[in-house]
């Protein structure tokens, strides 16, 4: 039986989180024109009316509004910040952004270089870099603490209620299952916001995060001081330190348009070895180029506004042949928002 007053509740606690975090968005808009850094770029292909965007977003709203209210997963906190924290990371967000777009107008991408990196740890020369001009790159304890602020304010607020439609088909595979007896691996996990979520919804299913940086990893462990513990690697995700055929679950989520296209092809290849047979990836990333046609001209000016080295190879390639060649079969699609999501199983022995 669905549960009205959560599917409520939730539809009118993401719908403030919109407006808040487009308030942000405008914020940053304005003190880049008067920066002088606004963007003249006029995309080639069609750009969607605000009309068009608002609608996907009410969708999104409503698709998770509703996966509360049938009890695919509980309602979540977006964080475990208190107020105070959450704000003193907007101020601090706000505080960095004249020093980023600085950076931005020299086209200085090279912050990460002054980062002294952890002892016994080498890094791949695409990782090192600062991605859409963040300071830090990825490597920073002040950029892990900013991110996630940063990454809702970009997708104004509709980050966490993407992230959530990976839950939602994590939530299926789960169905029916002794959660203990599962294994899920999220591959670049970042600050851990998705694994914290999934670990309220599945306090015992066994959880592996993976990312490349220790600032990061150090910032989800924080962000699971609340939380049943999970397993923290730093290591690479194409050389993932896990035995072949180990997890029923990998996720990924949008690592794959900061990846070059040759590394695209090891990381999946390793997420196939991973996999136990019969076991699914859930991956996440950005639309491509024709998911939403009368959007492609947003995927077009995307680098152009950030630095995004790898993003226009990844809008045009072939994941459906990537991830079949790694012997992982198509089991469904999905255009939420801004994003793509795919279900694709490994096929058993």
């Amino acid at each position: 039986m669905r549960d009205s007053m959560a599917m409520s509740a939730q539809a009118a606690t993401q719908t403030v989180r919109l407006g808040w975090y487009w308030a942000l968005s405008r914020y940053i808009d304005r003190e880049t024109r008067a920066a002088g850094m606004s963007s003249t770029y006029k995309p080639k292909r069609p750009v969607p009316s605000f009309r068009a965007l608002l609608e996907d977003l009410r969708q999104l709203i409503a698709d998770d509004a509703k996966d509360v209210g049938d009890g695919r997963y509980p309602r979540l906190p977006e964080a475990g910040d208190t107020p105070r924290q959450y704000l003193n990371r907007v101020r601090a967000m706000l505080s960095d952004l004249p020093v980023a777009l600085a950076r931005r107008a020299s086209e200085d991408t090279a912050s990460v270089a002054s980062i002294p990196l952890p002892q016994n740890q080498s890094l791949p020369d695409y990782y090192t870099q600062d991605f859409h001009f963040q300071t830090g790159g990825y490597l920073s304890d002040d950029s892990a603490r900013l991110y996630d602020v940063q990454v809702e304010t970009l997708f104004m607020g509709a980050a966490g209620p993407m992230r959530r439609r990976v839950l939602a088909a994590v939530a299926d595979i789960v169905r029916g299952h002794d959660q203990r007896r599962l294994a899920l691996l999220d591959v670049a996990c970042g600050t851990g916001r998705f694994l914290r979520q999934t670990r309220l919804a599945f306090p015992r299913l066994p959880l592996t995060g993976l990312d490349l940086s220790r600032a990061y990893l150090s910032e989800a462990e924080r962000n699971f001081a609340d939380c049943q513990p999970a397993t923290w690697l730093a290591a690479n995700a194409e050389d993932i330190p896990l035995p072949a055929a180990s997890q029923d679950i990998v996720t990924s989520i949008f690592l794959f348009h900061e990846l070059p296209p040759d590394v695209r092809r090891r990381v999946t290849r390793e997420m196939a070895r991973v996999l136990k047979p019969g076991g699914s990836l859930v991956f996440m990333d950005s639309l491509q180029m024709g998911d939403k046609p009368q959007w492609d001209g947003l995927l077009e000016a995307f680098p152009v506004r950030f630095h995004e080295p790898y993003y226009r190879h990844y809008a045009i390639d072939d994941l459906d042949a990537l991830f079949t060649e790694a012997g992982l079969v198509a089991v469904d699609k999905s255009t939420p928002f801004l994003a793509k999501l795919l279900v694709r199983r490994k096929a058993s022995a």
